[in-house]
């Protein structure tokens, strides 16, 4: 018999259930940070996993330097990328240093001319516009400081996030085996095989991942190269491997790449016609640019992504989005893998489910 007493207990065993969720929740979302840390450490161990095995099966190493080596890889790799950058920065400064301020303003003069007598536009005084409707007056220079901050804190925000992943991850390379043996050691008897059927299955998942994302980018780098040196594009190399990097970043990540190709273009060409040369080939590279990423988002990266994950096309997009909305870019760096991750733990532990036999259908 159902009374008042055992209504009243439920309704309040169910706040309670609400209650500790959300604070659950609301202390993930404050520690999100550390979580972004230690979900991209857990991908590079994933990278440098098989060197690790390597260097301690084959040659030996301790676990000390055996981590110390690929945490210096990881270092040199990034030194790398940086520097690879170098001659497109110092390229595209010489050309803005030997820009032609006075012929560039007669170019521009001559385009707005012919854009005006082409779609019968009334000529439009610029300057006079500007000092009829005092702009300068309106315009709040306090933001400029502002945004000189935002870019200073947000190096610092990114080598504190460097220095703690890697610290991190020269932890989880260096004691993974006695972390692995102290969880074996605190894992409840009955759930032990689930949990390392698990650890097994995402360490699967997430190479395969991993290996998927490195033939899609090497598939777009190779695309965009292709397109830039058909067009005589400078820097093509490094262009082409910037762009393809951005592809990381799901569905922004071509926008970015596919202006800054725009814009990299045009500045390699100052100095040259407008009409005749930069616009034409700008047009030409940012056709390019969209039937690369047209192949890229209806060939490769359904076909990588899905296959590699074992995930249908639009759950990847819509986690990708909702990752992306809540914790910015990063998250939607890292949705999938920690979509799949959650997948398959739902999958051991919760087999009969109907909600997660539906989502893991795939895996």
């Amino acid at each position: 018999m159902i009374t008042s007493k055992i209504i009243s207990n439920g309704i309040l065993r169910a706040l309670a259930t609400i209650l500790i969720i959300t604070v659950a929740l609301y202390f993930l979302y404050t520690i999100q940070t550390v979580i972004v840390y230690l979900c991209i450490s857990l991908l590079l161990c994933l990278l440098a996993n098989p060197l690790i095995q390597f260097l301690k099966n084959k040659l030996k190493f301790s676990n000390s330097l055996a981590a110390t080596i690929a945490l210096v890889l990881f270092i040199l790799a990034i030194v790398g990328f940086i520097f690879l950058f170098v001659p497109l920065i110092i390229s595209q400064a010489n050309n803005l240093s030997l820009l032609d301020t006075q012929s560039l303003q007669r170019q521009f003069m001559e385009t707005e001319r012919s854009i005006e007598a082409y779609f019968n536009i009334q000529h439009v005084d610029l300057n006079k516009v500007l000092k009829d409707s005092k702009i300068t007056s309106l315009i709040d220079f306090s933001y400029f400081t502002v945004f000189l901050n935002s870019i200073l804190g947000f190096l610092a925000d990114m080598g504190m996030g460097l220095v703690s992943v890697f610290f991190i991850t020269f932890f989880f390379l260096k004691d993974q085996d006695s972390f692995k043996e102290s969880a074996r050691k605190i894992l409840p008897d009955n759930n032990e095989d689930k949990i390392i059927n698990s650890i097994t299955k995402i360490n699967h998942f997430l190479t395969r991942y991993v290996i998927g994302l490195l033939l899609q980018l090497t598939v777009v780098f190779i695309l965009y190269l292709i397109v830039l040196m058909i067009f005589g594009n400078k820097n093509a190399f490094v262009i082409a491997f910037l762009c393809a990097i951005l592809n990381i970043i799901p569905y922004i990540g071509p926008i970015i790449g596919t202006t800054l190709a725009g814009i990299l273009t045009m500045i390699s060409m100052i100095g040259s016609d407008f009409q005749t040369e930069i616009l034409p080939r700008t047009i030409y590279v940012l056709i390019g640019f969209l039937l690369v990423q047209a192949i890229d988002n209806n060939i490769s990266q359904p076909i990588i992504s899905s296959k590699s994950v074992n995930s249908h096309p639009l759950e990847i997009f819509l986690i990708t989005i909702i990752s992306g909305i809540t914790f910015g870019i990063v998250g939607m760096i890292i949705a999938i893998p920690v979509f799949t991750m959650v997948k398959v733990i739902l999958k051991e532990f919760f087999p009969d489910n109907k909600i997660v036999s539906v989502l893991t259908e795939r895996i």
